[in-house]
């Protein structure tokens, strides 16, 4: 259907959209380069002042925001409007501290002075995905905007409606036009943007296959790239923990976006000696959740984003069925209660579903499940719940339950992520650096790390 905004509750398409062709790509790539010249020279406190006004759009429109990202791709209300909220939240802080983040450092050298600046790069291309359709632009654009750069988004091609709003928040702010645009393109346009020479680096959240195309398209002309994509984040559960906090902080951790997101828990490992009491309490706190309506205030989970996303889960499901795991609940998306509502009949709708005793030799143990199925493991002891957590390809984040000091310094040190959350779910912070290892992507986004990828980190020395 390519560009198109359709229901996930109900399937219904909402509204079609023409992707651009290339004359207008071109003409688009050289607005922003053209704007770029002029930006670039702005002062921090024009650039921060433009900043908070956007957050402040953002949270004075929260609402309307929300139901436009929950109409494209089916979170419940409550979620896109803390989604808001957080993009704001993201603005004010790059608004309040890039001028310090991005400040001359002197370094003594031989030099009479020598030191390290940090300048743009020009036109950063952000590929996005759909599962936070505005946290994850907004997380990208205040740093980069910040710095000096301009922006051109390319969206998931679902989120359309979402990424023009997300320019429009922007213009109505006061950045100048072409400082951050939307291109609605195909992912068939992206190689072709790319090569462009005015687009210095580019930036991509999304799947393993969409980060390798754009990571060699990248690579063949020599521009820098950030990579966040997928992973598989092991919860893991040691007999030591608050077990009541830990079975409370899975089933959020592991349901937050409809269980659509890269750093949700996926894989829970539990002590065998606690595994039966954190089993039970799993199951039935899943048990309790609403599925339903997403744009219902008293709604937990929603419909995945589309069609082909419940397919291959439910395909993954009965794989790991065939190979001898167990359901605990769920895993049948044709018993969910929506099937009785008319208007929800052809929606997206799929059970919170828990799977256990999956054979080790299993494919499924290390592939991610985008949506609101659980993978439960047992495991004697710490040793052998950090060998289970670091045996897939990803390494995204983690998040390890203990009391146990030690313990809590071994999976700091042990489990190979981007982030360790000890007693805690797994989450971005405009304070802290976020991002992966291995298959999960490289290079950072937040924090002080995050503002200093797209520019040019040059050293100054004079004598």
């Amino acid at each position: 259907m390519g560009i198109a905004t359709v229901n996930p509750s109900t399937g219904e398409t909402v509204k079609v959209f023409e992707p651009l062709v290339a004359e207008e790509i071109d003409r688009r790539i050289g607005l922003a380069q053209q704007t770029f010249e002029q930006y670039r020279r702005l002062s921090f406190a024009q650039r921060a002042e433009w900043m908070h006004r956007a957050a402040q759009i953002l949270i004075d429109e929260r609402q309307h925001f929300g139901k436009i990202m929950t109409l494209e791709m089916g979170k419940p209300i409550a979620a896109a409007i803390a989604e808001v909220e957080k993009s704001a939240s993201v603005c004010r802080y790059y608004a309040d501290h890039a001028e310090q983040l991005l400040a001359d450092v002197t370094i003594e050298t031989d030099a009479s002075h020598s030191f390290i600046c940090y300048q743009p790069l020009g036109v950063i291309l952000a590929v996005m995905p759909w599962n936070f359709p505005f946290w994850q632009v907004f997380r990208f654009a205040a740093p980069a905007l910040m710095a000096g750069n301009v922006g051109i988004l390319k969206h998931a091609s679902n989120v359309p409606q979402s990424a023009l709003a997300i320019e429009e928040v922007f213009l109505r702010a006061g950045f100048p036009t072409g400082a951050f645009q939307t291109l609605l393109v195909g992912a068939s346009q992206v190689s072709q943007i790319i090569a462009d020479d005015r687009v210095k680096a580019a930036a991509l959240t999304g799947s393993e296959s969409a980060g390798v195309s754009l990571a060699s398209a990248a690579g063949a002309q020599i521009k820098k790239m950030v990579l966040e994509l997928g992973g598989s984040d092991p919860f893991m559960v040691m007999e030591s923990a608050d077990l009541e906090t830990a079975v409370a902080t899975a089933v959020t951790a592991r349901m937050i976006n409809n269980g659509q997101s890269c750093i949700a828990a996926k894989r829970f490992i539990v002590q065998e000696s606690i595994a039966d009491a954190f089993t039970e309490r799993l199951v039935h706190k899943y048990a309790a959740l609403k599925l339903g309506d997403p744009m219902n205030p008293e709604t937990d989970i929603g419909p995945l984003a589309t069609a082909a996303i419940l397919h291959e889960l439910h395909e993954q499901v009965e794989a790991c069925i065939a190979s001898g795991a167990k359901v605990l609940i769920g895993g049948n998306p044709e018993t969910v209660p929506t099937r009785s509502i008319v208007a929800l009949q052809h929606g997206n709708f799929y059970p919170p579903t828990i799977l256990t005793d999956l054979p080790i030799d299993s494919p499924s143990r290390q592939e991610e499940f985008f949506g609101p199925v659980a993978l439960l493991f047992r495991v004697p002891d710490l040793d052998a719940a950090i060998e289970l957590a670091n045996s897939t390809s990803f390494g995204l984040g983690a998040s390890a339950w203990t009391q146990n000091p030690e313990e809590q310094q071994r999976c700091m040190r042990e489990l190979e992520a981007g982030s360790v959350f000890i007693n805690g779910m797994v989450k971005s912070d405009p304070r802290l650096p976020f991002g992966g290892i291995k298959r999960s992507g490289y290079g950072r986004e937040l924090g002080a790390e995050g503002i200093r990828e797209f520019v040019n980190i040059k050293t100054v020395w004079v004598k």
